[in-house]
């Protein structure tokens, strides 16, 4: 399995690991618990990305810390919903893109696992671009996100039910992140022209705190096919 191999073999005894959130993060987690529990890892601390992903290591006993007191990681291992040709992605299905991101951006490497599924030619068609925005005045910022010119043709929607589990209502509420805040959600029926673009121009808008485009970021993606295990790296 990808989140198996991403542990095996991008992950040292002594280094501080970022832990990703989701389905296929989960078994990246599971992995290290276990290697952990062997003794086959050693002086291992890693910072989760979600309040889930926090629980999941506790019950196995890894060594939990924070960015508070280790700003830098060696290496960072997490799932995307959408991996375009020069790895790119869009994140965020899980709703924890946020505190992903600012895990992710400050690792040495940042090893991506996925399906075969998430490869796609271009952003934005495949799955829907989570955007976090602040509770306040949020009609306000989904129509001015909306409208930036970056995304311009995208179906702003502001997630309902559990922020965990993607852009489909499950729930009559305002889905609420683990920072308090809400998600829109941007489908589009053509890819993004400009993904870096995008990402700025959402990052620059006042009420948005970040979006699930990660541009730049990924050393390898990890993809397991039907015929097997291949890696792309940046």
């Amino acid at each position: 399995m990808v989140g198996y191999k991403s542990i095996d073999d991008y992950v040292a005894s002594g280094m501080v690991v970022g832990l990703g959130t989701g389905s296929t993060a989960y078994f990246a987690v599971e992995r290290l618990g276990q290697k952990l529990a062997s003794g086959e890892l050693r002086d291992i601390v890693a910072i989760p990305t979600s309040v889930r992903t926090k629980e999941q290591a506790e019950s196995l006993g890894i060594p939990l810390v924070t960015l508070d007191t280790h700003s830098r990681l060696d290496v960072a291992i997490d799932g995307a919903d959408e991996v375009d040709p020069k790895l790119n992605l869009v994140k965020g299905g899980g709703g924890a893109l946020l505190r992903e991101k600012m895990v992710e951006i400050m690792a040495d490497k940042f090893i991506v696992i996925v399906d075969e599924s998430k490869l796609c030619d271009g952003l934005g068609p495949g799955f829907p671009l989570p955007v976090e925005i602040t509770p306040f005045c949020h009609e306000h910022t989904i129509r001015q996100v909306a409208a930036l010119p970056s995304v311009a043709g995208c179906e702003a929607k502001l997630r309902m039910g559990s922020a965990a589990t993607g852009a489909k209502p499950d729930g009559d509420e305002i889905a609420v992140t683990d920072n308090g805040n809400y998600i829109v959600d941007l489908f589009f029926r053509e890819p993004i022209p400009d993904p870096a673009k995008a990402a700025d121009e959402l990052k620059a808008l006042c009420g948005v705190v970040d979006h699930g485009l990660f541009c730049g970021m990924s050393t390898a993606v990890i993809i397991a096919g039907s015929d097997g295990i291949t890696v792309k790296t940046a």
